[in-house]
């Protein structure tokens, strides 16, 4: 898997990227992960600051995972 830095607007746009090529619609997606549509959809515009705990559950759906890495 490729390893990606993320800002607040790209992990919107890996979410809908993955959304969409996994034929998922935003509702449906909502739904399962247990957030509002509209969470969902200020999140992949990149308006939205989600907790880590929001974002475990939609990257789960998603085939996803978050890895942190300490730098030196």
């Amino acid at each position: 898997m490729d390893i990606i830095t993320l800002r607040k607007e790209s992990i919107g746009e890996l979410i809908r990227s993955r959304r969409k090529s996994r034929k998922i619609l935003q509702e449906d997606l909502a739904e399962i992960a247990g957030i509002s549509s509209r969470t969902l959809r200020d999140i992949e515009k990149g308006i939205a600051n989600p907790e880590l705990e929001t974002l475990l559950k939609i990257f789960d759906v998603l085939g996803l995972e978050i890895k942190v890495e300490i730098i030196k």
